[in-house]
């Protein structure tokens, strides 16, 4: 990493729980690729400040993480599509202190749902309704998926996002089952919850396919019961590699190898 110096570019990332995951992949491609910028991340105390600090310092880019993908839009000035079609926001840009938020969280998922070849006749039982659940149900719907209950405590956000893509909700996973299990909750995330596994092993039993979105840890309890069942599992680390990557375009203009993304992915777990 070069020295810091004042032409060096800022970009963070703001969530609840920060990792080190996107730091490292965005600064292993910032010194691969020769670019005077520098990635640090953040746990803010107060977002409004937070997102005021981007836009006067300025600072050039903001991955934006749980729980604040749907807080940040009133912070914002300008929604491009890929956000305000689901209204939840992962990355905003900084033009000349002009925020405009996007979402690449949507693109990770409708390209794993592909590159795994995901039946979209399976049935499906996703267990949230966040941000991160929006940008999962709406990939699943425009990949023609259409029986899928939402399993989510919060009735209102629950049945709110189950009746903008005509599926079912119900307030928690129970006994049900599904082809695919999808978890968009923090269960099984490094902290408090990391011990939880999202569905039971009678799930993991039933399922063809277990996807959970959580990065950190990428061997969650759902991850490793289903690897034990011999289930096909997609991760959180491959969710995190595409989307960051999508960051990365977005902040610099430079689209990066798939060697480079699949070094920068490794670099940022190892």
């Amino acid at each position: 990493m070069p020295i810091l110096n004042k032409d060096m570019t800022l970009c963070i990332s703001l969530a609840a729980r920060p990792s080190n995951i996107g730091t490292r992949f965005h600064n292993y491609l910032y010194d691969e690729l020769g670019l005077n910028y520098v990635y640090k991340a953040f746990a803010p105390a107060d977002l409004a400040q937070a997102i005021a600090g981007v836009r006067g310092l300025p600072i050039r880019g903001a991955a934006v993480s749980m729980p604040y993908k749907e807080e940040v839009i009133a912070l914002v000035d300008r929604m491009d599509p890929s956000a305000k079609a689901i209204d939840s926001v992962n990355t905003i840009v900084n033009d000349d202190g002009v925020l405009t938020a996007y979402n690449t969280d949507y693109l990770a998922i409708a390209r794993l749902l592909r590159d795994h070849s995901v039946p979209a006749s399976h049935s499906v039982l996703l267990r949230g309704s966040g941000g991160m659940a929006k940008a999962v149900a709406a990939a699943l719907r425009d990949a023609g998926f259409s029986d899928v209950t939402v399993a989510a405590r919060n009735e209102a956000a629950g049945r709110t996002l189950a009746d903008l893509y005509d599926f079912a909700w119900q307030p928690d996973p129970g006994t049900s089952t599904a082809d695919l299990l999808i978890n968009v909750t923090p269960l099984g995330m490094a902290g408090r919850d990391e011990d939880v596994q999202s569905f039971t092993d009678d799930a993991v039993a039933a399922a063809k396919v277990v996807f959970d979105v959580v990065a950190l840890p990428a061997e969650t309890p759902l991850i490793t019961a289903a690897r034990a069942a011999g289930k096909p599992v997609i991760t959180g680390a491959e969710v995190i590699a595409i989307q960051a990557e999508e960051q990365f375009v977005l902040y610099t203009g430079v689209r990066p190898t798939p060697e480079q993304v699949r070094a920068a992915s490794e670099f940022s777990r190892a």
